[in-house]
């Protein structure tokens, strides 16, 4: 589970303007911390199927993000996947 001060470390790392809460580089980035963290515990319980399922519908909605960005802001989706370390 993400805290409230991991998720503002994350969004204050990306954000365009000091109130951007909800820009497609923010999003992804808190998607990216809960899906790091998912991951984690499934390594350690690896029978969670439930957590499984959540990481999956988490993995898919961070795809639908980076895709919109990248059909309209590619410079910001370069330097955003180079930023969090993401494989594209």
């Amino acid at each position: 589970m993400i805290t409230k001060r991991k998720k503002a470390a994350e969004m204050a790392k990306t954000r365009l303007h000091d109130t951007d809460t909800g820009s497609p580089q923010v999003q992804v980035a808190v998607l990216t911390r809960r899906i790091e963290e998912l991951s984690a515990h499934l390594n350690k319980n690896h029978k969670d199927k439930h957590s499984r399922r959540g990481l999956l519908g988490l993995v898919a909605d961070r795809r639908k993000h980076l895709k919109y960005l990248e059909t309209t802001n590619r410079r910001a989706y370069g330097t955003l996947v180079k930023k969090l370390g993401l494989k594209k």
